[in-house]
């Protein structure tokens, strides 16, 4: 078979002529051969596959840059791009579908704005940091603030300190700002995915340093939640203890799939190696969720230097006790020590009452 016109190629391809010629001066989709007298675009047959990949990723709505990305890797590595740009679709459907859950909930009780959902509610906060008993550096940071509350544990090596500390110094800027409660969960996301190039760019001689991250950011009583990784957030709220985030380790993924039960997964030698975090991978994936906070909740941010060691009824004990946050984080911090500190440890404790 010839060459064929772009008319023929377009119907081949299920595509419009429009689409062929954008996709020429883009450079993803040239044609074989242009006539040098009718300057008519000529296709050939075996372009076709390429083509029909194209319009499909194109409906997925993956943009031209990333779709010239997939087409030049091999078909694992492109099945992989792919999914992490389909997973990143859907952990951003989840946040705006949260979003306009709380706008339609808002808007139904009569309200017009949703700048600041009961200013009045007052907060409490304290972070800390330890080396632990055993290791040499510490990796991990804490941040506490009035809108801001967010742990990170870096890794690798020497880069694992700055990447954690990275992580939190571009979600710090989101402080400064006057941050309506309805755009919480965008910037938070858009804030991440300045976290992820910053640790990205700490690559040194074929060494790529990674954090976790997980952090609140407040307005009002609204809190937007980001987590990526296995630190975690709790919620202390009626002497109840609750875990707001789920583990991003390959042990509870096996968890979740039937495959170990909650005690091997704690005790498996495998139980640290995450399967998510800031710097690892194409792109980054982090869990978001919007929570309204209540008086009289306590909320734990922790890293699982504390998290591995302490056991729940432990921690919930500490943070029940009538401490202002500056003693219960000090109190997280030495229970760490009385099981022998394996990791660096750190917390924030953060407390919400009525003002």
């Amino acid at each position: 078979m010839g060459l064929l016109t772009i008319g023929a190629f377009a119907r081949a391809a299920r595509l419009t002529p429009k689409a062929l010629r954008l996709y020429d001066q883009v450079g993803l989709l040239p044609p074989a051969a242009v006539d040098p007298e009718s300057g008519y675009r000529l296709y050939d047959p075996e372009q076709l596959p390429l083509a029909r990949l194209i319009a499909q990723l194109r409906r997925i709505g993956m943009p031209l840059a990333k779709i010239r990305i997939v087409c030049g890797l091999q078909p694992a590595a492109a099945a992989e791009a792919i999914t992490a740009y389909w997973q990143q679709v859907t952990a951003d459907t989840a946040a705006r579908a949260q979003l306009a859950t709380v706008l339609v909930d808002h808007l139904s009780r009569g309200g017009t704005t949703m700048s600041h959902a009961n200013p009045t509610l007052a907060i409490r906060y304290a972070a800390g940091c330890d080396i632990g008993a055993v290791r040499d550096s510490n990796e991990d940071t804490a941040y506490a603030g009035e809108r801001l509350l967010a742990v990170a544990d870096g890794m690798g090596g020497p880069g694992g300190a700055a990447a954690s500390t990275a992580a939190i110094d571009a979600l710090k800027a989101l402080e400064l700002a006057d941050v309506p409660a309805a755009d919480l969960l965008r910037m938070l996301a858009n804030a991440v995915t300045d976290a992820d190039r910053s640790v990205r760019a700490l690559a040194a001689d074929d060494h790529q340093p990674a954090t976790t991250l997980t952090a609140l950011l407040r307005s009002g009583s609204q809190l937007a939640l980001v987590h990526i990784g296995d630190t975690r957030a709790y919620l202390l709220r009626g002497g109840e203890l609750f875990l707001l985030t789920q583990d991003h380790t390959w042990v509870q993924t096996q968890v979740d799939q039937g495959k170990l039960d909650p005690d091997q997964a704690a005790a498996h030698p495998q139980r640290a190696l995450l399967v998510r975090a800031l710097g690892v991978g194409q792109q980054v994936e982090a869990d978001l969720a919007l929570r309204t906070a209540l008086p009289g909740d306590r909320y734990l941010l922790c890293s699982d230097g504390l998290s591995a060691v302490v056991d729940r009824p432990a921690l919930q004990s500490a943070l029940s006790t009538p401490a202002d946050p500056e003693h219960t984080v000090q109190r997280l911090i030495e229970l760490a020590h009385a099981q022998g500190a394996p990791d660096n440890v750190a917390c924030v404790v953060a407390d919400f009452s009525a003002a």
